[in-house]
């Protein structure tokens, strides 16, 4: 995917949190409290220099104690690979901006055209657990939209579990991700999802779940109505980008998911539609570019 010269969002909410700060990485563990003087904290260096004037020993000898060669390289060794966890987030999370740029602008286009005014979502990183206006949610969680305050919240270990656990690699599979996500927005906008929430509470689970299938089915529609309009206004799809994205839609189908959890497939269950039904309803909005094409509550089937 082309996406290194695109625009970046100004919409990203970085909350992820550093394992060492600069100052930490140069005085050493960041456990306990007080200010740090060589690895020592403040009231254990008072103590060390009473010590010292006590028995006549230089205690500048005594705060060097921690300054060993081992725990200097274990030290360096530290903040090498903070450094390059660094670079590698700061290029996910460049990654991501531009891909919600990109989102940005296609919807910002697609609801002026029909005389309506498109608000952009913030996008929250995170990183373990994070607090929404939706509750409280973990990485098992996997990225989600939360209408309560108009959020998209991702770990991007998710990318990794993408890779490893769902077999479904590239930065087009990525991108798929976040589209899809900012396809609950644009439900959101649209009134969609208030609907389906007032007949899901009306419903038995069932039925609901049938209604939350057509929900997430459209969200997948909506985002290949994005990669349409995105590489028609940038050129964005490279060769086997479109392959990613349908193999990271068929990889989280309820039916798939099931049988590697389950063992078993239980349809009833369903909430995001097979493997199948999601690479259909993504390839009909990736191959048309327009949204009258996801009305998946009026389908005759899905």
């Amino acid at each position: 995917m082309k996406w290194e010269d695109g625009r970046r969002s100004d919409n990203v909410e970085d909350q992820r949190d550093e394992e060492f700060t600069e100052y930490e990485e140069r005085s050493g563990s960041s456990s306990g409290s007080g200010i740090r003087i060589g690895g020592i904290s403040g009231f254990g260096a008072i103590a060390l220099i009473l010590l010292g004037l006590y028995f006549g020993i230089d205690p500048s000898f005594l705060l060097k104690s921690d300054s060993s060669p081992k725990s200097q390289s274990v030290s360096k060794s530290k903040s090498k690979q903070q450094r390059n966890k660094t670079v590698r987030n700061d290029e996910i999370k460049e990654f991501i901006s531009v891909v919600l740029a990109d989102t940005e602008d296609v919807w910002r286009n697609i609801f002026e055209k029909s005389g309506k005014q498109y608000r952009d979502p913030k996008l929250v990183l995170f990183s373990g657990s994070v607090k929404s206006a939706c509750g409280f949610a973990d990485a098992a969680t996997g990225p989600f939209y939360c209408p309560g305050d108009y959020k998209v919240y991702l770990d991007t270990s998710f990318f990794d579990e993408l890779k490893t656990r769902f077999r479904a690699p590239g930065d087009f599979a990525q991108a798929y991700v976040i589209a899809h996500e900012v396809g609950h927005h644009v439900q959101t906008l649209l009134g969609i999802n208030q609907k389906v929430h007032n007949l899901s509470r009306q419903s038995n689970k069932k039925e609901a779940n049938k209604l939350s299938v057509k929900l997430e089915l459209q969200a997948d529609c909506f985002a290949g109505v994005w990669a349409n309009r995105a590489d028609k206004a940038r050129h964005i799809l490279e060769a086997g980008d479109v392959e990613e994205a349908l193999n990271a839609a068929s990889a989280v189908g309820d039916d798939r998911i099931q049988k590697q959890s389950r063992g078993h497939v239980v349809p009833d269950a369903f909430t995001h539609g097979t493997s199948a039904q999601r690479v259909y309803w993504f390839k009909r909005g990736l191959e048309q570019g327009d949204t009258n094409a996801c009305n998946t509550f009026n389908a005759e089937s899905l």
